[in-house]
């Protein structure tokens, strides 16, 4: 069922990844004439580094503010085909993914990428970045494994303080409900805080690895990305549609 919280978003999403599409393009355009005949000075690919990650910030602005609303509508996306949900960590990109990606990129010298000639400083650099970010990833499947136990805790709490304050007008179908109330109100502020914290973490890995690459390097990093990222919607469309036709 489809909540408002989930068609805005939807409809959000489809105009935020077209526009990815869009700037994948530039970016892959920026890459090639780099290559070739050195067209893209320094100043022009940073300008698109920066356009892209700011697209990328409005993505989680829109997000942390609709999921104030309705934060089950992100743990439970509609927009999302279930092949990209199965890839989702906590309302998103998993962000130790982009170690491996980067690792790839350099291990299967993709032609044309400066990604498989970086310096052994900057191997050095995102070593320590990634050992950081699993230790932060670690930190946020903690948490909501606390909120989990929260949640129960919490519902076995209100459970037997409403017992002792249930009157003989009230009904069980009343008690249940002011329960419930209680469990989810919990509930949703945990998830949220989740949420916030997974995508911080995305934000913070992101920066990161940019920090570290050059303003060519930075170009063929994040093209690499929003192609996974579209590529991935792609098949899971493409899936969807195959299945719905069988």
């Amino acid at each position: 069922m489809k909540g408002k919280v989930g068609e805005k978003f939807s409809e959000f999403f489809e105009k935020w990844i077209c526009q990815l599409d869009e700037y994948l393009q530039l970016l892959l355009k920026a890459s090639e004439q780099r290559v070739i005949n050195t067209v893209c000075d320094q100043r022009e690919l940073q300008t698109l580094v920066s356009k892209v990650t700011q697209h990328y910030k409005d993505y989680f602005t829109i997000k942390w503010c609709l999921a104030h609303e309705d934060v089950l509508a992100f743990f439970c996306p509609i927009w999302g085909s279930p092949l990209e949900n199965a890839y989702s960590w906590f309302t998103g990109w998993k962000p130790s993914t982009i170690f491996k990606l980067i690792h790839s990129t350099g291990i299967n010298r993709v032609p044309g990428s400066s990604l498989a000639e970086l310096t052994q400083e900057q191997l050095r650099k995102i070593e320590e970045l990634r050992v950081k970010i699993r230790l932060e990833e670690e930190k946020v499947e903690r948490e909501m494994e606390r909120q989990q136990v929260a949640v129960a805790d919490r519902k076995m709490f209100e459970m037997v303080r409403l017992t002792g304050r249930v009157r003989d007008s009230e009904t069980m179908d009343q008690f249940d409900g002011r329960l419930v109330e209680v469990a989810l109100k919990g509930l949703m502020a945990g998830l949220e805080k989740v949420m916030k914290a997974a995508d911080c973490v995305r934000l913070k890995t992101l920066k990161g690895v940019l920090d570290v690459l050059t303003p060519l390097q930075c170009v063929n990093f994040l093209a690499a990305t929003s192609m996974l990222q579209i590529q991935i919607r792609q098949w899971g469309k493409r899936r969807d549609s195959i299945g719905r036709k069988e």
